[in-house]
């Protein structure tokens, strides 16, 4: 015979034991959440718990993050050839021999070469840095550091109205001229990128022979100058630039130009600049946008 005592003793375990599964399971479900948010060294996803709108304006207080330590150096003398993913595992990678002039004369050959596709990650470029990478198609650029930008810092080279360049965290300094030099069709996609000391971040070529419509997206970047221009494009060949959520440091007198508009030609000239600032078509962007600090 059960006793009302008993009953309720077994109710009472009965809770306990659905009330930990209930636990396990949100355990469980925490686990695989943070198992997809997605890692590029510096540029980290916030803490489940923190709110997001909270955590964008502290991370955005900071400024931009330290850049990361090399755990070691590698020199290049030849082209590293990359179908596929390579991790650099955060080692210095730097020019020697043909790679290793250290200047800004134009054709010097990359560091890296990526074929479609490929991804090229955790990789610290250093001086002598010659042309830095080119991406022959759609790549992903992902947690690269450039300490001191060669030529330039990547190049993108695709041919198809389809490529899509992703460039995820990591940094560049010391960029004489261009950070990313858009020579090909496609989209170019920049986020948790940080740039300092630099003349141009994004340039749309403006005097290929072959000349494209180029869609530009900066998006969560942090500026910090001296420097010349965020993006510029060519406006008769179609080309837009979006920037949202950019801060720039150390610019209160607002000489940095956020997008500058240029007629491009195909004739090896040197394009002719026809404007700068939001213009609702190719420069888009509000005031808003942009936060200086």
């Amino acid at each position: 015979m059960t006793t009302p005592h008993s009953h309720r003793r077994r109710t009472a375990r009965r809770r306990a034991v659905i009330a930990l599964s209930g636990v396990g399971a949100l355990t469980a479900g925490a686990l695989v959440t943070t198992g997809l948010l997605p890692s590029a060294g510096a540029a980290k996803a916030p803490a489940a718990a923190a709110p997001a709108a909270q955590t964008s304006a502290k991370a955005a207080a900071k400024g931009p993050a330290a850049w990361p330590k090399p755990t070691g150096s590698k020199p290049v003398p030849a082209t590293i050839k990359v179908d596929g993913t390579y991790d650099g595992k955060l080692k210095r990678h730097y020019g020697q021999g043909a790679l290793g002039s250290g200047g800004q004369k134009e054709g010097q050959p990359p560091v890296f070469t990526l074929a479609d596709g490929a991804v090229l990650k955790n990789v610290v470029i250093g001086s002598p840095a010659a042309d830095g990478v080119h991406c022959l198609g759609s790549c992903t650029l992902q947690n690269v550091w450039w300490e001191d930008v060669g030529e330039d810092a990547a190049t993108f080279k695709g041919k198809s109205a389809n490529a899509v360049y992703t460039v995820y965290g990591g940094g560049a300094r010391k960029a004489s001229d261009k950070v990313l030099q858009f020579n090909g069709a496609g989209k170019l996609v920049i986020s948790k990128f940080q740039v300092s000391d630099f003349g141009k971040l994004v340039r749309s070529c403006g005097n290929c022979k072959t000349q494209y419509k180029r869609t530009v997206i900066v998006n969560d970047v942090d500026v910090s100058g001296p420097g010349n221009s965020l993006v510029g494009i060519n406006a008769n060949y179609g080309d837009s630039a979006s920037l949202r959520n950019v801060r720039i440091h150390g610019d209160s007198k607002k000489k940095i130009k956020p997008c500058t508009r240029f007629t491009g030609n195909n004739t090896g000239k040197e394009p002719v600049q026809n404007g700068t600032g939001p213009d609702g078509t190719h420069c888009r962007y509000q005031p808003s946008d942009l936060t200086y600090r």
